[in-house]
């Protein structure tokens, strides 16, 4: 089993490799792909690249993947603000990867990073019917990702499926980019006993879900056949009660002040409850409760 891994070097890349390296007995061969990438896990192949680059990615792809996990994107605020590179690394990019993949090992499982961004403003029930209105270039971009994907599915050139990620928790406080980086600020400011300034209120209600859940997700997601799209389950919780559970799990004082920009909470803070019964038959799981993903995105 030849895997690959784009965007490896990234907050959930690097869990992901770990993860393929340990519990994938089927490897036979494992390439991480990043515009810079120094390290992996022992065996590993490091090919650092740029993804927008055709030579590059002929180069990459020449000896086939049996299974591609595509997370290479430029996060969403960054994307808005600089629409023709978000264009290249979020549409072009996957675009031209997922063809070549399908080119060089027809039928090979391509499990993709979307996001609930291709949803939009959401008022009522997230279910397998809703419909899909992005309100960012970065939404959009990763809606059209998951039709050609389903398409190519449909004509067998691919064997893929779009995992629908939330916010994951809790990326690294320096990380940039991320409109929703004030989920994953809770977690470090309040554990490091620091005020914090969160720019939505406590009652905001996001859609949560750890490092080690996304990672046993994309893992899940590899080794069945079919579904073109996936809306992993998470949790559904106010910031105020997540801010409540990292305070009573790493025994600091919450010090937080809750702002109420507007545009922020309609984005990732007026989240409504999710059907995520379609994932869950098949097999996913979202973090236990919150204590749980407190313990996960601060392991």
């Amino acid at each position: 089993m030849r895997v690959l891994i784009t965007g490896a070097g990234g907050f959930i890349g690097q869990a992901l490799a770990q993860a393929v390296a340990d519990r994938r007995p089927d490897l036979s061969q494992l390439v991480l792909t990043d515009q810079h990438i120094t390290e992996g896990p022992q065996g590993a192949a490091l090919q650092p690249g740029d993804l927008t680059d055709p030579g590059f990615v002929d180069a990459l792809l020449a000896p086939g993947f049996d299974l591609v996990f595509h997370l290479a994107s430029l996060p969403g605020a960054r994307a808005e603000g600089a629409p023709d590179l978000g264009h290249r690394i979020n549409l072009l990019a996957p675009i031209a990867l997922a063809r070549g993949v399908a080119q060089r090992r027809p039928g090979a499982r391509f499990v993709f990073a979307s996001s609930i961004a291709v949803y939009g403003a959401l008022r009522e029930t997230v279910a397998p019917a809703t419909p899909c209105e992005p309100a960012l270039s970065y939404g959009a971009h990763k809606r059209m990702t998951e039709v050609l994907l389903a398409d190519l599915t449909r004509r067998g050139d691919l064997n893929a499926v779009s995992l629908r990620l939330p916010g994951v928790v809790a990326r690294p406080a320096t990380e940039t980019g991320h409109g929703s980086a004030f989920m994953s600020l809770l977690f470090h400011k309040i554990a490091a006993g620091q005020g914090y300034d969160c720019p939505v209120p406590d009652t905001a209600r996001c859609w949560w879900l750890s490092r080690p859940a996304c990672v046993d997700a994309f893992l899940h997601a590899s080794t069945l056949d079919g579904d073109a799209v996936i809306q992993p389950p998470v949790l559904h919780l106010t910031t105020g009660a997540v801010a409540q559970a990292v305070a009573e799990v790493t025994g600091q004082t919450s010090r937080v002040i809750w702002g109420d920009d507007a545009r922020l909470t309609g984005l990732f803070g007026a989240l409504p409850d999710l059907d995520a019964s379609p994932a869950l038959n098949a097999g996913f799981r979202a973090d236990a409760d919150a204590r749980a993903l407190v313990r996960n995105a601060l392991a």
